[in-house]
């Protein structure tokens, strides 16, 4: 990606800010281009390098396809505003900030958190059976996937706790009758989780529509899938070419992203 075309911008964004504002401009824009948005809900954020755990999430009421990288509020752990400029604490929802901080508080090996209401996502939320191992998208989440169970709008902060309880040392949970919350140490791999569990979900809901007996795998070729799923995961150059192919999808001569 381009940043040397970066335009003139607060002297506390650093490069390495501004590499990481404009790849998750970039994923906001791939979500809305797949359709898994709910017009200004749902949030993706990015944590900052650094002593501060600051982290990167969207400005509420800016619509996921506009998103670009000078959007993006930076805030502390706390939900405190900290960058310069006249964004204020009113700029950002209050259930995003409850739990995204949640991750960005115990799970420091996460760079990115995305979650989404999409219509598949939430049909298998509400499943009592949860995710199925129907097909290869899903195997990739065979043992490898949280589930928490529905609260109420998250706007209590105490219920961080229990969404990092739930997480536990996997990157992909189910909210329960909400939708779906993926992890990824690179905004890349945030979008290679949330592209399979994506894919996962609507392919379970189209199967289970057609009335028709299923055919599942045994455990030990789910386990194997899963296992092989897992070896692909440092390979950085895998996401790298995925990411690529991506960005192509939404470099198209709208209002750039990197703006």
């Amino acid at each position: 990606m381009n940043v040397t075309t970066r335009p003139a911008g607060p002297a506390s964004v650093s490069d390495t800010e501004w590499r990481i504002r404009c790849d998750l401009a970039a994923l906001y824009r791939l979500v809305a281009h797949h359709r898994w948005t709910d017009f200004i809900y749902t949030h993706i954020s990015a944590r900052i390098p650094g002593p501060e755990h600051h982290f990167l999430i969207n400005k509420f009421g800016v619509n996921f396809h506009e998103m670009r990288a000078s959007d993006l509020v930076r805030i502390d752990l706390d939900g405190n505003i900290a960058e310069d400029g006249d964004k204020t604490s009113s700029d950002v929802n209050a259930a995003g900030f409850t739990i995204h901080s949640a991750i960005h508080m115990a799970r420091p090996d996460l760079l990115c958190v995305a979650h989404t209401h999409s219509s598949a996502g939430i049909a298998v939320s509400a499943m009592r059976e949860g995710l199925l191992p129907l097909s290869q998208h899903a195997m990739k989440f065979y043992n490898r996937l949280a589930y928490h169970d529905y609260e109420g709008v998250a706007l209590d902060l105490t219920e961080r706790d229990r969404l990092v309880r739930d997480l536990g040392d996997h990157k992909a949970m189910i909210l329960r009758n909400h939708g779906l919350l993926v992890g990824g140490t690179s905004i890349a791999e945030a979008f290679h989780q949330l592209y399979m569990l994506e894919r996962s979900c609507a392919a379970q809901v189209a199967a289970l529509s057609c009335g028709r007996e299923l055919t599942i795998p045994a455990d030990d070729v789910c386990q194997h899938a899963s296992d092989q799923f897992r070896s692909f995961e440092k390979d950085d150059a895998h996401y790298a070419m995925m990411w690529d192919a991506a960005l192509r999808l939404i470099e198209d001569g709208k209002l750039d992203y990197r703006g």
